[in-house]
């Protein structure tokens, strides 16, 4: 049997936390080993059936990167990268369509249930929720007198994010469940977008409390590869000009600190291979990752 002092610590740990978030939107990225282990997806629909049911209101945005390499794979099909982005053609785009807004969205949606939740998935094409625009990227091509435009097909960026359905689910007290795949209005042309960049663009219109990324690393480390709980704007900006911060953790690190500046209160890098690392971070002291905040 548990301790029961032990039990009853946490508890009393967890109710100013409890107190400060309720009723309070956290939007959560979704992704890393937290997709793929069995326990780890437990704990994670676990953690926000729990979080739903004490007065919290997640939301969900969910990668899917190996999932959709897995079935290209199986199709034939060379997956291509450029600077990280997916070239994504149109055959792709229907691939990773399929992957995200029905595969891997409709497994989370079913483990939520299963936890005792009332989760619904989403595109971000539902509800006209995620407008999104072509992006294109420029490379410095020194045999040119103008950086080289590369066409990534069907990658997009976050043009605008419009919420009416998400009222709709939390009036209901619904969760949703988001891939990340917006849609051109004008033509109708689906987009894939970075899921970290849809989480933050989400909770910048929702005015979230908590912005959190899980991740397969345990947060941000400094020069002696020693966690940092806690960094500033300008704490991180110093980290990243020294090199400290570096590869694909910058653009991480910038959507927090993007999302803290629009009014976002707290932005979190965490690692989802800790089980239960949600509760942990949200309604303990200690945390389980780094936090980015104004102070």
């Amino acid at each position: 049997m548990k301790n029961p002092g032990a039990v009853a610590a946490t508890l009393v740990e967890a109710l100013p936390y409890l107190q400060r978030f309720s009723d309070q939107t956290i939007v959560i990225k979704y992704g890393g080993h937290a997709m793929v282990e069995e326990d780890l997806k437990a704990s994670f629909a676990t953690d926000i059936t729990l979080l739903k049911q004490v007065g919290i209101n997640p939301v969900i945005i969910h990668g899917g990167g190996p999932q959709i390499g897995q079935l290209l794979k199986k199709i034939g099909k060379q997956a291509e990268f450029i600077d990280g982005m997916r070239v994504t053609d149109s055959e792709t785009m229907d691939i990773v369509e399929m992957v995200l807004a029905g595969l891997v969205n409709k497994e989370i949606v079913a483990n939520i249930n299963r936890a005792g939740g009332k989760a619904v998935g989403l595109s971000g094409k539902d509800g006209g929720l995620i407008c999104a625009r072509k992006l294109k990227i420029e490379r410095n091509a020194p045999e040119l007198d103008v950086p080289e435009i590369i066409d990534l097909g069907h990658v997009g960026y976050v043009h605008s994010v419009h919420t009416d359905i998400l009222t709709l689910l939390d009036r209901d007290r619904f969760i949703p469940v988001i891939a990340p795949v917006g849609y051109h209005k004008a033509d109708g042309q689906s987009y894939n977008i970075n899921a970290d960049l849809v989480a933050g663009a989400i909770a910048k219109k929702l005015g979230a409390a908590k912005l959190i990324l899980l991740t397969d690393v345990s947060g941000v480390l400094d020069q002696d590869k020693q966690l940092c709980s806690s960094l500033t704007p300008s704490q991180t900006t110093d980290m990243i000009t020294d090199g400290t911060i570096a590869g694909g953790m910058i653009p991480k690190v910038q959507c927090c600190l993007d999302a803290v500046a629009a009014g976002v209160s707290q932005a979190h890098i965490i690692d989802g291979r800790v089980p239960h690392a949600l509760l942990l971070e949200i309604l303990t002291d200690a945390g389980v990752g780094t936090v980015f905040s104004d102070n």
